[in-house]
């Protein structure tokens, strides 16, 4: 039963101070700080560092290695991880930057999905690790909670590296389409390269970061900015380490013949709109979806897969206990019994038994162990 408390002033005009939670909410927060885990995926060349380094502000890749064209052929993908502290009006954010360096430049790309998607999972498992100890107080949390997948101006829609992958981690992360060097295309060009990546992905089953509904009370001026940045999937961005000065202001910008390309003008692409989406809308449905939705499901598979175990292990230490109490010789006893403990994988070993456990020792301490296990089965009612 539920009881609603409806607070108004008393006698003397005060309040009873319920409307002071969410100001205690938020000194707490802003105390503690916030996390955020960035992944960007695509070829060498399309502009991520950049990227990166225009939508906070930060030189991330000072340090970076340019490989040639030789030894792209065998690279393999890599996971690198950087780390960088930014603070902007008392408010603190630990950024984790997650790159794929080697992603789809080698000859082979078949396997270039896995390193990044056991990457991802070896996260899910470290959180869900930290969950089940005692002291869960300081657990380290480096899931990924969006990954920025850039595509191909050079081609014609989606490729089958970009299927591959996105149908691989549409399950597992958060996906963010991105179109890269969006100054490659002119106005129509860019909107038929949308369209059909749309289409793709839809005729492919990907799915990828769905923008939640605004709720009623929401200001419009929100509902406007949200229905934009709705439309504008995937973001055909343009990034740019240069800065040029156009009327009295210092601006990002790439420099050509014909004039100059602004990164932060919505009539040129669409890097305001994903900045905007990442930081300062968006950032916490992103966090609140990996929580409540990815990893919710990766821990519900560990938990049944978990049962299955079980129930297997147990089955096959019932059939042990049988093959026991009927065998009393050592060796005909020996053989059943190893066999039945490689069966269950409590043991490992080839098609011969090692000469060390035909041991009548090892034998005693085996049926030691299965007498015990029958005692216990016994005792918990699991065994008839």
């Amino acid at each position: 039963m539920v009881f609603f408390l409806f607070c108004s002033k008393d006698e003397d005009g005060e309040y009873v101070g319920l409307a002071t939670l969410p100001n205690q909410v938020q000194r707490k927060s802003v105390k503690k700080g916030f996390e955020f885990t960035l992944m960007v995926v695509g070829e060498s060349g399309l502009g991520k560092s950049t990227l990166i380094n225009s939508l906070f502000l930060r030189d991330l890749y000072k340090d970076r290695t340019l490989y040639e064209v030789q030894e792209k052929v065998y690279q393999t993908v890599a996971i690198t991880k950087k780390t960088v502290d930014i603070v902007e009006k008392d408010i603190k954010l630990k950024l984790n930057i997650v790159d794929t360096p080697g992603f789809g430049d080698a000859m082979d790309n078949t396997k270039s999905c896995k390193a990044v998607v056991d990457y991802i999972v070896c996260q899910f498992e470290q959180y869900r690790r930290g969950e089940v100890r005692l002291n869960r107080k300081n657990i380290q949390d480096n899931r990924v909670h969006c990954c920025l997948y850039f595509i191909s101006p050079f081609g014609h829609g989606l490729r089958p590296i970009d299927v591959e992958f996105m149908k691989a981690l549409h399950e597992k992360v958060n996906i963010v389409p991105v179109l890269a060097k969006a100054d490659c295309f002119t106005h129509s060009e860019l909107q038929y390269m949308k369209t059909r990546i749309l289409n793709e992905l839809n005729d492919y089953r990907i799915k990828i970061y769905q923008f939640p509904e605004c709720d009623p009370d929401d200001d419009e001026l929100f509902k406007k900015q949200h229905l934009e940045m709705k439309t504008r999937i995937p973001f055909a961005v343009i990034g740019s380490d240069t800065t040029v000065e156009s009327n009295g202001k210092r601006l990002r910008a790439r420099c050509y013949p014909w004039g100059a390309v602004e990164v932060e003008n919505p009539a040129h692409c669409d890097f305001v709109h994903l900045r905007n989406m990442l930081v300062q809308t968006h950032m916490q449905d992103l966090k609140d979806m990996t929580e409540d939705s990815l990893y919710e499901n990766y821990r519900i598979v560990c938990s049944l897969r978990s049962k299955m175990f079980v129930y297997y292990e147990d089955s096959a230490l019932r059939t042990l206990h049988e093959q026991i109490k009927k065998q009393r010789t050592t060796e005909i006893f020996y053989t059943n019994v190893f066999g039945e403990l490689q069966s269950a994988h409590i043991v490992s070993g080839g098609d011969k038994m090692d000469n060390e456990y035909r041991n009548k020792g090892v034998v005693l301490m085996l049926w030691l162990i299965s007498v015990c296990i029958h005692e216990i089965h016994i005792q918990t009612g699991t065994l008839n």
